[in-house]
């Protein structure tokens, strides 16, 4: 009994495990495969479609806005400060011409009727020796004497000194007549008060700052523009004639929540690369920026004011214009064909921005352009374009933006 537990029931076992394999095998081959269906996977993509238009290239710049003319007013005469226009405080207008304070005149009034008196003084002395000079070439030749007199005869020397006299007399009137006109002080334009510095009662000297205007017929924007945006556009320099025709500028702004958007032109540029910064700057006038001359108009545009330039640039024939994100790191991008298959183009970019990008070859119009961020994109892959492709019969769309096409496996 010891003997069989040993050796027959192991090797029993061992075929009847055997048997049972082979069953399997059997039942396994002859078993009639289950019919599946074939799915084919359609991606579901955005698309734009590609429209060719002709355009000018933008090229946008910022800068802040400053005066065309500004002046540092400053005491030209000694004396004390008598009188102060209520238009000389900070951000006061005043006209052309206007007086803005009045330094005390007393004494170069009474300046002015010295040099006056001197002048007459002067004219006086001359006239008398003009008489002598011409008294005395009567008694030359009254005396019959023959040839030329000397000049100390006729007195010549001491009627130069008297004419020289008469002039530096006028000099010191024309002096104290601008001394007189000085103690008005006025600027020669229609302009504001930036900043003022003396006041009514003050003693100031020749030199003294009293304050610093500018003028509002015109303002300035220096825009900085690298090489690249030089290059889309038709900049004037030193050597074209005036007339030629200059880039517009559009300006905006906004500050606490208002904006604010203005017609500028580019009038000229300053002519040198900055050395640092490696930029060209071109300057933007606006005229009248703040609306009080009549000029313009156009909304208030206050001085220091930070503008974003929007400026036009050079014209192109049959650009694309697509979104920014369609456009590859090597200047590809996805199209839909027309047998809903994904491709990958590469294109010609005349300019990229961060929010556009310009495309003159690569693309035909009417052509879909794909939208989507695909992170593995395959040429070849089925697409279905939302609001472009119908899903065609026997195609069923699932939740997660695949589309599935069943068939019969033959």
């Amino acid at each position: 009994m010891r003997q069989f537990f040993k050796t027959i029931l192991p090797l029993g076992l061992i075929i009847l495990s055997a048997l049972v394999v082979l069953s399997l095998v059997y039942i396994a081959k002859n078993k009639r495969p289950e019919r599946k269906d074939a799915v084919e996977q359609t991606t579901r993509v955005d698309a734009i479609v590609a429209e060719k238009v002709s355009l000018s290239l933008p090229v946008f710049s910022q800068g802040s806005v400053r005066p065309r003319t500004q002046t540092t007013v400053v005491a030209e005469v000694s004396g004390k400060i008598v009188e102060v226009s209520a238009n000389f405080i900070a951000g006061g207008f005043f006209r052309k011409g206007e007086v803005l304070l009045q330094i005390d005149p007393s004494d170069y009034e009474a300046g002015l009727k010295r040099a006056q008196a001197n002048l007459a003084s002067r004219k006086a002395q001359y006239a008398d020796q003009k008489a002598r000079s011409e008294q005395a070439m009567k008694d030359w030749n009254n005396l019959g004497r023959t040839g030329e007199p000397s000049d100390l005869t006729l007195r010549k020397p001491q009627l130069a000194e008297a004419l020289a006299n008469v002039q530096a007399a006028e000099a010191e009137l024309q002096k104290a007549q601008r001394d007189l006109q000085r103690t008005k002080i006025a600027v020669p334009y229609d302009g504001l008060v930036r900043t003022k510095q003396a006041d009514i009662g003050q003693y100031v000297a020749p030199g003294t700052p009293l304050g610093v205007t500018f003028a509002v017929d015109a303002a300035e924007i220096r825009l900085p523009l690298s090489a690249t945006d030089v290059s889309f556009l038709n900049l004037p320099s030193a050597t074209d004639p005036k007339d030629k025709p200059f880039p517009r500028v559009r300006l905006r702004s906004e500050t606490a929540g208002v904006s604010g958007e203005w017609q500028a032109e580019i009038t000229r540029t300053e002519g040198v690369i900055d050395e640092k910064s490696r930029v060209t700057y071109a300057v933007a006038r606006i005229i009248d920026p703040y609306g009080v001359l009549g000029l313009s108009r156009q909304s208030e545009l206050r001085m220091g004011t930070f503008v974003r330039a929007e400026i036009e640039g050079l014209r192109v024939e049959n650009a694309v214009v697509l979104p920014r994100s369609v456009l590859s790191a090597n200047d590809t991008v996805l199209i839909a064909n027309e047998n809903n298959e994904l491709e990958i183009r590469p294109v010609n970019v005349i300019r990229a921005e961060p929010k556009q990008v310009y495309i003159s070859d690569g693309i035909k119009s009417g052509e879909l352009v794909i939208t989507t961020q695909l992170d593995a994109p395959i040429p070849g892959t089925r697409v279905a374009v939302s609001g472009h492709n119908k899903p065609s019969p026997g195609v069923e769309a699932s939740d997660n933006g695949v589309v599935a096409s069943t068939g019969n496996e033959q």
